[in-house]
């Protein structure tokens, strides 16, 4: 394949992942920004856990929502509004003069990241040909759980430099960003029609979906965001009530996150070799040995045992996102958003009934507490048939690419 070929086929796929790490860049300011709010509004763990969900259950719940406008009614211009909208009010933290409105601003912010998501899934999707999607998705996924690992340190480095006020740089990369993917959604549209001329289309599927298995695949990352976002958004205020410095705990919380993208890009990588349910079924399996070694060592021993967790916790990351999208073939905006947005509110919402727990038995108990439903997720992924894992399962093929809409330079829909 020439080099210009490989620049149509995965140059847009990077630009996707760019604002993919930007939005959940944004995101990531949270677990630093968490305890600053305790301290200053005096709240307990469970009004610390309503911040997260606040900002989760705007990202998630909405995300269906604009997955099916994706579908529907794709803009080239889309994207780039999100990555503005949700940097703007994320901005909008720094000025919050309470508790109340810092809820409202993290409401505000997540919804442009949940206006984000659906987008560039369907399109990092939809620009890739059908055997590569498992890898390409992990390569999107990639993007964004780097730029989350990266979020707890920006943070620091904002709030040493400038205080409060330093949160309000976050505008720039999110208007820098937005404006490059503007420009580059021409090369989107271009390689979306390389990939259908390369492999053939098929018209969405017009039977009824298989809603008890979409249910099972959502299932799945649910609990896994319940147990991972727990751990992220406790780490800081857990280590900073044992006395630990910001610096410490935020680079604690960043290596733990960005071993987090590492797993997903090897995930990736070693998905097509190993299978898929073996991927997701060995890292849940797993992800109870560090998680429990993390709460019982809280000193230096915890980089490692965090970073392993980080690892396998987001190790099959890309596979559920894959699946739900062949479930739902032509929709892959609305699966995205019901992968992305429903499955990901779990974690939202666990995040205070962690904290409930952690005010009645302390943070590392709580985290135990949560460490069995990463088992629960282990037994439904055992429970997948391989059929709609089938481009990670050895030996197994499609009926036929999909090939889902993207947003063309002119603001329609090209099939």
């Amino acid at each position: 394949m020439d080099r210009s070929r490989l620049l149509i086929l995965y140059g847009p796929l990077l630009t996707l992942m760019l604002g993919h790490f930007t939005n959940d860049l944004i995101g990531g300011v949270l677990p630093i920004l968490v305890p600053r709010a305790k301290a200053e509004f005096s709240l307990s763990n469970a009004e610390v856990g309503l911040i997260v969900l606040a900002y989760t259950s705007a990202a998630s719940l909405s995300q269906p929502l604009f997955g099916y406008l994706c579908d529907r009614f794709p803009r080239r211009w889309f994207a780039s509004a999100a990555l503005v909208w949700g940097g703007a009010f994320a901005a909008g933290w720094a000025l919050a003069p309470s508790y109340e409105f810092l809820l409202a601003l993290a409401f505000l912010a997540g919804i442009g990241s949940g206006a984000y998501h659906p987008f560039g899934a369907t399109n990092a999707s939809a620009v890739t040909p059908a055997a590569k999607r498992n890898s390409a998705l992990s390569v999107y996924t990639f993007g964004g759980s780097f730029g989350f690992g990266l979020g707890p340190v920006i943070a620091a480095i904002l709030f040493a430099f400038g205080g409060d006020y330093g949160l309000l740089f976050l505008i720039v990369p999110a208007s820098v960003v937005a404006v490059l993917i503007y420009r580059q959604m021409g090369r989107v549209t271009e390689a979306q029609r390389s990939v259908s001329l390369s492999a053939g289309t098929i018209d969405a599927s017009t039977g009824s979906p298989p809603w008890g298995l979409l249910a099972r695949v959502i299932s799945i990352v649910m609990l896994r965001s319940w147990v991972v976002l727990s751990v992220f958004q406790f780490l800081p205020t857990w280590f900073d009530g044992l006395g630990y410095s910001p610096a410490f705990y935020a680079t604690l919380t960043t290596l733990t996150i960005l071993s987090g993208a590492i797993g997903t890009l090897a995930g990736g990588l070693f998905v097509d070799r190993i299978g898929a349910r073996r991927l997701l079924v060995g890292s849940f399996s797993l992800l109870v040995i560090p998680l429990a070694l993390l709460t019982q060592f809280p000193g230096p021993l915890a980089f490692a045992f965090a970073m392993a967790f980080g690892f396998l916790g987001d190790a099959g990351l890309a596979v559920p996102l894959a699946a739900a999208q062949r479930l739902l073939p032509g929709r892959t905006g609305v699966a995205s958003g019901l992968i992305l947005g429903l499955g990901f509110i779990t974690g939202g919402i666990g995040v205070p009934i962690t904290g409930l727990i952690a005010d009645q038995v302390g943070i590392p108990t709580a985290l135990l507490c949560v460490a069995p439903l990463t088992l629960l997720g282990s037994a439904i992924a055992l429970s997948l048939p391989g059929r709609i894992l089938v481009h990670a399962e050895a030996g197994e093929r499609p009926e036929a690419p999909v090939t889902p809409q993207v947003a063309t330079s002119s603001g329609g829909a090209a099939r």
